[in-house]
């Protein structure tokens, strides 16, 4: 049986997507900056918003918004380059994700600071942290920064909405 087209319509999504078998993709710093990098250029080339995402050590979660109609595309080029070069570092072969990506669209205002909160409370919820603003594979780490917000991170929902005052989010505040 095919399977279901992917619905691709303009607003946000919550993305996930893990490893296969539930294995390691991300086992140092180099591969987590890595995908990072590919994740921001990817953003850019196709105009899509990242407004926040958490990289653990076998799945990642991203709260992107689409302009276009082009998440499949966006998707392929993500996991794709990332999975070339995992698997030429670590000499591998085969598939490094678990099926297909997840995605589900972002219905309401309430549902959106849910998900913002559900993605940068994993590495918590993992008790690999005690604090958000100290895990550096999240979108959190910088909106405790403002100084120093990335280019992939400008444009997001916090970024805009609390501007010069991004200092003082705090899980009370913001709902992270």
């Amino acid at each position: 049986m095919p399977r279901r087209p992917r619905i691709e319509i303009a607003g946000f999504y919550h993305i996930v997507n893990r490893g296969v078998e539930r294995r390691v993709v991300f086992y140092d710093k180099d591969d987590f900056e890595y995908f990072i990098n590919i994740l921001s250029k990817g953003c850019e080339q196709f105009n899509i918003t990242l407004h926040n995402y958490c990289l653990m050590s076998n799945h990642y979660h991203l709260l992107i918004e689409l302009k276009e109609e082009n998440l499949s595309k966006f998707m392929r080029y993500l996991n794709s380059t990332y999975a070339i070069y995992f698997n030429k570092r670590y000499k591998r072969t085969g598939h490094l994700w678990q099926g297909r990506f997840k995605s589900w669209y972002v219905a309401n205002e309430a549902y959106l600071y849910i998900l913002m909160r559900y993605i940068e409370q994993n590495p918590l919820k993992a008790k690999i942290i005690d604090r958000i603003e100290d895990y550096p594979y999240s979108s959190s780490y910088y909106f405790f920064k403002p100084k120093s917000i990335p280019k992939h991170l400008q444009n997001s929902w916090i970024v805009k909405t609390y501007k010069n005052n991004i200092v003082r989010i705090s899980i009370g505040v913001i709902v992270l």
